[in-house]
């Protein structure tokens, strides 16, 4: 089930405006896929990987998490544009036309040297095969794949991995077979300019590399690009190998084993492998796991299919999800030692180069849950694991030194869990519950506060929960079972000592779970009325239940907190330059202060302006300004947030996120390892926020205070030299009735009026204001006199600027303490 979650699209404007946004960042390097998306890090070895998306132009290296890989770059792919296509033709028949005079010429003096030349000119423009390249263009629209020669085997040779081919013609011309290639390839891809280009990187793989999830990111001339997942795995690894829809491909007889593979349109991909006698065989789909969410695709992932087959062809299983998680699993005891057939697909057949997936077969182990769901830190704690080929049947949760939280757990089982599996640590008293307690007169009595691990062991099973509370008191009751990978979907109730049903909850929106879609845990926030017993009933909205239907409950006064996620997790910009960041805050348990940012250690040289969120927000549009010298390396970078709850301060770090939309309308904030900014020398000549013509400063950062039906000034400073005549602001994304006035300029200064039109901004008004500088310039006729023409150039983004809007003389009596005059226009 697909439902509405964190940044629901509210209207046209909305989407023209986020459209708007993305179009001036457009130019940053996006990587959508890796294919092959992981590699057996067992034995160690070599691998090539394609990697697809956009802007990769200028690729340098590649950046993965951990340690025991190294990359090094063997190709790139861009399909030919009209214009080149066009060039290349002109090209050919310049040549062909010189190459016919240079034969007439032949032809009179020496007819035998004319007759080989016309033989080899066949040659050269017929139909012989072409040489292998750097890169393959496979057909059907598929990614480019690696050519059959490896790397390796060219470095042993002692020649480069990188095959430079092309034919040279009589006339001295060269022309690349690449360039066929490109031409051919271009004509079969499927219109998708997100993963028109390609990097071929050749990684080298330690047998000491830690096995595990990874991030993978491009590196370019012009930046770092998005993260995508890449694993290390422990189990052999298998490339499939087209076509194998009609004939399947045959896999090792050694399992278990790792199948990577891609879908395209209407592909079908089967594999023929041996299976022994009671063997309990698992095979397990990652892919929406992989690459979480598509923006241009419904329900917004590659939902696959998996089926298994006898040699005969006879299904034997089918599964298209693993309860709630679109990546299908199954499970099946095998009866017979025979071979076996799996296939996967897409659900409606779709496909294209992003639809990446990898496929594990054999007696694995594979945990359906846990029980308990979690434990208190500070302390060791055993939880019972329930699955397939489970190495034990106690799991050790270790909570000393942690924080409350939810982490995953994999070191228990080798790294050959196929699927991560989350359990969350508790900072509050822990019990379990009792049963029976299905009715009031048999509801399990708690102390407040308390976190209750249980079950809705069986279908139509209730779970009642009795405690004191006093009129007047905030209680808040929240449940987590869906964010821990259990099935539960479940409803909370809360009634007094007589039935009366006070509160209610089905489904609560969690933003922190950026890769959950359908957010089925209850939360209930209530007064208490009266002093007395209450009673909290809990239940499976859809009557099911069984031992995997656990849950934790917290039963609490509430605990007011925040988490943040800064967005983008890579920032890539020219040097002195100020581009736009987003950051979120995750507000819990009524929580609405002020929040303000600030970054932390090894961050020399890097500001951020606008660093707050205000009060009842959760989120913010600041900016990142970068230091004046370019970095070889992209910088590691911390932002920490500050506010004061309860008389105390609090810090809570950004964690970094990417800012995914799942088709065409949800957002969902979804986690990344490092927050990482890339200062490229080489982005000042391209266009939009990274351009750092004139690096901005701004004199004041204290809040602005804007007066209703007034002004305040703003001021900016640039280099002392450096003239900023014909100089404008214009205001990105600014909310309703907040504009610039009037802008005046100088040299080494800019000084805006901010106005805030009554009628249309309101009072109280807080956040940032982002604005482009813009220099607009009147172009002139042949004869020099000047045109009603403008040449704008953008000089780049100018540090945010944080502010309010306040009472003006107009629309107030007096002006309340520390408001500010309104300014003279």
């Amino acid at each position: 089930m697909v439902g509405p979650r964190m940044g629901k699209m509210a209207g046209v404007l909305a989407a023209v405006l986020a459209a708007a946004g993305a179009a001036r960042a457009q130019e940053d390097p996006h990587i959508g896929y890796v294919y092959p998306a992981g590699v057996g890090g067992r034995l160690g070895g070599e691998i090539e990987v394609t990697v697809g998306g956009q802007y990769l132009g200028g690729v340098t290296g590649a950046l993965i998490s951990g340690t025991g890989i190294q990359v090094m770059v063997t190709g790139y792919y861009r399909p030919m544009t009209e214009q080149e296509q066009s060039s290349l033709r002109q090209r050919r028949l310049e040549i062909l036309m010189r190459q016919q005079a240079e034969l007439e010429e032949l032809q009179k003096s020496k007819p035998r040297d004319a007759a080989s030349m016309l033989k080899a000119l066949g040659r050269q423009f017929g139909a012989e095969e072409m040489e292998d390249a750097p890169m393959k263009a496979a057909g059907d629209g598929a990614a480019p794949r690696p050519a059959k020669k490896s790397p390796g085997a060219a470095k042993k040779a002692g020649k480069s991995p990188v095959k430079k081919t092309g034919k040279v013609l009589p006339g001295g011309e060269k022309i690349l077979d690449e360039s066929d290639r490109r031409v051919s390839a271009a004509a079969k891809r499927q219109p998708n300019p997100q993963l028109a280009e390609s990097v071929r990187l050749y990684l080298t793989v330690s047998p000491e590399a830690p096995a595990g999830i990874r991030e993978l990111r491009l590196k370019t001339a012009h930046g770092v690009s998005n993260p995508l997942i890449f694993v290390v795995g422990k189990s052999e690894e298998h490339n499939e190998r087209e076509p194998n829809d009609k004939r399947p491909d045959t896999v090792t007889n050694w399992l278990p084993v790792v199948i990577n593979g891609q879908i395209m349109p209407g592909d079908v991909d089967r594999f023929r492998f041996r299976a022994r006698k009671g063997m309990h065989l698992v095979a397990a789909v990652n892919a929406r796991s992989l690459i979480p969410y598509l923006a241009d695709a419904v329900p917004g992932w590659f939902q696959a299919t998996l089926a298994l087959f006898d040699a005969r062809g006879n299904q034997l299983v089918y599964a298209d999800d693993f309860r709630f998680d679109p990546d299908p699993v199954i499970y099946y005891e095998v009866p017979q030692t025979g071979d076996y057939i799996l296939e996967i697909k897409d659900a409606i057949f779709r496909g294209r180069e992003d639809f990446v997936y990898r496929l594990t077969v054999g007696q694995v182990p594979f945990i359906t849950g846990i029980f308990p769901l979690g434990g208190p830190v500070g302390a060791k704690s055993a939880v019972q694991p329930a699955g397939w080929n489970l190495l034990s049947d106690r799991v050790t949760l270790d909570g000393t030194g942690s924080q409350a939280g939810i982490f995953t757990m994999e070191s228990c089982w080798d790294h050959r869990l196929v699927k991560p599996v989350p359990y969350a640590l508790g900072d509050l008293p822990e019990c379990l519950e009792k049963e029976p307690n299905n009715e009031r007169r048999t509801a399990q009595r708690v102390e407040l506060p308390v976190i209750i691990n249980g079950r809705i062991d069986r279908p139509g099973d209730w779970d009642a929960f009795s405690f004191a509370g006093r009129a007047g008191e905030q209680i808040v009751a929240e449940v987590h079972a869906r964010r821990l990978g259990s099935p539960l979907d479940s409803l909370l109730e809360l009634t007094d000592a007589g039935g009366k049903l006070l509160a209610a909850n089905d489904d609560h929106e969690d933003p922190a779970a950026g890769l959950t879609t359908h957010h089925a845990d209850s939360r209930v926030d209530f007064k208490l009325p009266s002093d007395g017993a209450y009673l909290l009933r809990l239940g499976d909205t859809q009557h099911k239940g069984g031992p995997e239907y656990a849950y934790r409950l917290r039963i609490a006064r509430p605990r007011p907190d925040f988490e943040l996620r800064v967005a983008p997790s890579s920032v890539n910009a020219a040097p002195g330059a100020t581009v736009p960041i987003s950051v979120f805050a995750l507000r819990k348990d009524g929580f609405a202060g002020d929040i303000s940012l600030r970054l932390r250690e090894s961050t020399l040289g890097f500001h951020i302006s606008g660093a707050w969120i205000p009060a009842g927000q959760d989120k913010s549009r600041l900016t990142l300004t970068v230091p004046a010298v370019g970095h070889k390396e992209p910088v590691d970078l911390h932002l920490e947030g500050r506010a004061t709850i309860d008389g105390k301060e609090v810090r809570r770090a950004a964690a970094p996120a990417e800012d995914m939309m799942q088709a065409f309308a949800y957002r969902h904030l979804v986690p990344a390892e490092r927050w990482l900014a890339s200062v490229a020398p080489s982005r000042r000549a391209r266009s939009g926020y990274a351009v750092a013509a004139v690096p901005f400063r701004l004199r004041d950062r204290a809040v602005l205070k804007v007066p209703v039906g007034g002004t305040a000034p703003v001021h900016f400073s640039a280099p002392s030299r450096t003239s900023l005549a014909q100089v404008t602001l214009e205001l990105n994304d600014p909310p309703d009735g907040i504009i610039v006035r009037k802008v005046s300029a100088g040299t080494g200064e800019l000084t805006a009026l901010l106005a805030a039109e009554e009628g249309k901004a309101k009072c109280g008004l807080k956040g940032n204001l982002l604005a482009d500088a813009v220099r607009e310039t009147f172009l002139r006729d042949p004869n020099g006199n000047p045109t009603q023409n403008k040449r704008r150039t953008p000089l780049g983004m100018v540090p945010a600027v944080a502010f309010e809007v306040v009472p003006g003389a107009a629309t107030a009596p007096a002006s309340p303490a520390g408001a500010a005059a309104p300014a003279k226009p």
